[in-house]
């Protein structure tokens, strides 16, 4: 890696990438010299809010936006996804309360919809196949007239796997639904054109596409009604009140200008590497199964997930982080609870083997020599745990 610091190989790119060098440069003088708020009115202020503006017009640009004021800043991608899912319901709730989504969405819109819940909405989650893939008939059987909303993600955060957003949107659109999209994983590495699809709500989160954690960003269709969840002042077109952090949305401007020039060119590498990667573990290990479609036009490009026979995935990330390679064990943003991943239950996979599973994140940064040094490592780690297995496993 061109830009990480030490020799760690950092291939858990899914949890967080490290910002480009040039978002730290576009970072560093709001932090230090141009330290005024959007909301004030002398020149700080002005600087502030002309920053603002380029942002919010990079974000548009990325997404498709028709305008930049669909694009509204957060703190994170869990905030955009909150106030997507929550401030749609809410806005929608006279419409009906009723809500469809996946069996396998990120925590960040489960536990928004089961909040939802306690105020009286009612959910259809939709069962998906072997590869994580929704039935798009499924969906359009399972709209009815007190829908009020339908949340799916683009990829998925524990398979990899892309769900046909377009075909979806067409069916919500026939019948006026709002759309949510949960792009937090895929944003800046998969092409995102909201006109093109018709979506009416994404979240984004620069930090998984090079630019800085504490902002999080929403696409809103103007047409879409969302009621704000933080309140108090008017910033963000009066949907999400609180100062802003100008230094990371200057971030992640200068993070969405890179992913839009560098799109095709971005994911024909990882995707490469990928490729790769899965090869060398699969020749050099037995019994290494992938999770999610086999690379190519229905997995992100940067993203394995592999569950392996007689092991238990923590257990390889440890053993592999304490030889300088960084791999995330199990489900996305689940690691501390030990139970299965709903994501791989809901394919069917094994208990035993759901267990050993490890996730993958190749980003911009990474190399072949990284590829390379991390299937040796993979290798060496997977053959010592397994010599070391207790025998009541070996013989149950």
């Amino acid at each position: 890696g061109a830009w990480l610091p030490g020799s760690m190989i950092h291939l858990d790119h899914l949890t967080t990438t490290p910002p480009l060098p040039e978002v730290i440069d576009a970072m560093r003088p709001w932090h230090e010299s141009h330290f005024g708020a959007a909301g004030s009115l002398h020149q700080l202020g002005l600087e502030a809010r002309d920053a603002l503006d380029e942002a919010r017009s990079s974000l548009a640009k990325l997404v498709n936006a028709t305008d930049p004021e669909e694009i509204i800043f957060t703190s994170n991608g869990t905030e955009a996804v909150n106030l997507a899912v929550k401030g749609a319901a809410l806005a929608n709730r006279r419409f009906g309360k009723h809500i469809v989504t996946t069996q396998i969405e990120h925590p960040a819109v489960l536990g928004s919809i089961a909040w939802l819940g306690e105020q009286g909405f009612e959910r259809t989650q939709l069962s998906v196949d072997n590869q994580g893939r929704i039935d798009p008939a499924a969906l359009g059987q399972a709209l009815r007239d007190d829908t009020a909303l339908v949340g799916l993600h683009h990829a998925s955060h524990d398979l990899g796997t892309i769900q046909p957003i377009a075909e979806a949107a067409r069916l919500t659109r026939e019948r006026g639904i709002p759309l949510f999209v949960d792009a937090t994983l895929s944003g800046g590495w998969l092409p995102l054109d909201v006109q093109q699809l018709g979506v009416d709500l994404v979240a984004l989160a620069p930090h998984r596409f090079h630019g800085p954690k504490g902002v999080g960003v929403l696409y809103r269709n103007r047409r879409t009604l969302i009621e704000p969840l933080i309140h108090g002042g008017v910033h963000e077109n009066e949907l999400r009140a609180g100062t802003e952090n100008i230094a990371a949305i200057v971030g992640a401007g200068v993070a969405a200008e890179s992913a839009l020039a560098n799109l095709g060119q971005r994911s024909n590498l990882t995707g490469e590497l990928q490729r790769k990667l899965l090869t060398g573990i699969r020749d050099a290990v037995a019994g290494v199964h992938l999770n999610g479609p086999e690379p190519g036009e229905h997995r992100l490009p940067h993203h394995l997930s592999l569950s392996t026979e007689q092991v238990e995935g923590e257990g390889q990330a440890l053993a592999m982080d304490l030889q300088g390679v960084a791999i995330h064990a199990g489900a996305a943003c689940t690691t501390k609870s030990m139970q299965i991943p709903p994501a791989l239950e809901a394919i069917g996979l094994d208990a035993d083997l759901a267990r050993g599973t490890t996730l993958w994140g190749i980003g911009a940064d990474t190399s072949e020599a990284d590829i390379t040094g991390a299937i040796e490592v993979f290798t060496d780690v997977t053959g010592k745990l397994r010599a070391i297995t207790p025998v009541e496993d070996l013989l149950s």
